[in-house]
């Protein structure tokens, strides 16, 4: 918790559940990351966290952004972001929004298969291309399966074909997963787009942009490499694979960015236990995975925990949210305690909530509201 997050809660006590971010923090990793990469353009996952004050400050120090939607270009450019500064990076995209976002100035746009080419090249005449390609996700908390990318044969194919089709075949895209632990993905994914940069200069096509994705890291209940560690492995497998050749570097940070700048307090609405004896308690709260902390499922993203009552003695406990959906549980089986004196309408904190939690809480599931958002 920041001084300033500390101040306002204490002035103004808001009702729970309730994000409340400090866009300071927002600004200080932004600094961190561009410290730590200095040769990559950051380019802000507006899916992690789109409020317009989290966009107008990273618009004002110079972040570029990666849109899934033609509403969040529609944000970006209310915040005065320049559509050149803006990649349209979902690879499953309506033609009508492709057309639209080119209509607006957007000039890049992602791709990973034949159909969704045909509909850029249709709908957006001339404009850059990159191709996302298919890259393991070893390590990540949160991986991303293969719902995205091609194989490295395919991209290479697809390429050839978006030049043929009059559009610009720009780069290569791929992401090792989101809170990635293991820095060496990023030098094997980089491996594999530099043997397709190859393969396409013989075909006459000198790519011009790599984009490393997101996924950096940062600490929830573990510890994780730290940017420089990540960023010193990231420039060593661009020059490995690429030697004094490095092209222009993309990155796409989301969680990243945004994650430790907010807290979420909420409240212990019921504890109770399963049976006579049972040494867990069950902790509900009035906020749970369709409030917004979705990346608890299957207990992947373990959020730090802290209440009014710390340093008491503690016992083991499940977390759970207030609905009456039974995949409504945060945590069961990751070892969570908390302390014995925790009472019925105590305050709960749930650090490192910045991101993705907003854009994950649902719109009255059970008649609860969508989670108050506060930015300081």
């Amino acid at each position: 918790m920041t001084p300033h997050i500390e101040k306002f809660l204490a002035e103004h006590r808001p009702q729970t559940p309730c994000l409340v971010v400090d866009l300071d923090v927002v600004e200080d990793n932004y600094h961190a990351l561009k410290n730590a990469l200095p040769r990559a353009e950051i380019y802000y996952a507006v899916k992690a966290n789109p409020a317009s004050q989290v966009l107008d400050r990273l618009a004002g120090l110079g972040s570029n952004f990666d849109v899934a939607s033609i509403s969040e270009v529609d944000r970006c450019l209310a915040s005065g972001v320049d559509p050149e500064r803006i990649a349209f990076g979902n690879t499953v995209k309506k033609q009508d929004d492709i057309a639209t976002a080119f209509a607006q100035g957007v000039r890049l746009f992602a791709f990973d298969s034949a159909t969704e080419l045909e509909k850029l090249a249709v709908a957006a005449p001339g404009a850059k291309v990159f191709c996302r390609i298919l890259v393991e996700n070893g390590g990540a908390q949160w991986p991303l399966s293969r719902k995205f990318g091609c194989s490295a044969r395919m991209a290479a194919d697809l390429m050839i074909e978006a030049r043929d089709k009059g559009l610009v075949p720009y780069g290569l895209s791929f992401h090792v997963g989101s809170q990635q632990t293991d820095p060496l993905q990023w030098q094997a994914a980089i491996g594999d787009a530099a043997m397709i940069f190859t393969t396409l200069g013989a075909a006459g096509i000198e790519l011009g942009m790599i984009d490393l994705g997101g996924g950096f890291p940062i600490r929830y209940r573990d510890d994780v490499p730290d940017i420089q560690e990540v960023a010193d492995t990231i420039m060593d497998g661009l020059v490995r694979s690429f030697g004094n050749r490095i092209p222009t570097v993309m990155i796409e940070p989301g969680r990243y960015l945004t994650a430790t700048a907010g807290l979420l307090r909420t409240e212990v609405v019921l504890i109770s236990s399963k049976d006579y004896g049972d040494d867990v308690r069950w902790v509900y709260l009035d906020v749970g995975k369709f409030g917004g902390l979705a990346e608890t499922m299957d207990e992947a993203i373990k959020y730090p925990i802290r209440t009014l009552r710390d340093g008491d003695e503690t016992g083991p406990v499940a977390v759970a949210g207030p609905t009456c959906d039974g995949a409504d549980i945060l945590y069961e089986k990751s070892g969570y305690r908390l302390p014995l004196s925790l009472k019925v309408g105590d305050q709960v904190d749930i650090l490192n909530t910045g991101a993705y939690t907003t854009t994950y809480s649902s719109v009255g599931f059970n008649g609860f509201p969508p989670l108050k958002e506060f930015y300081l």
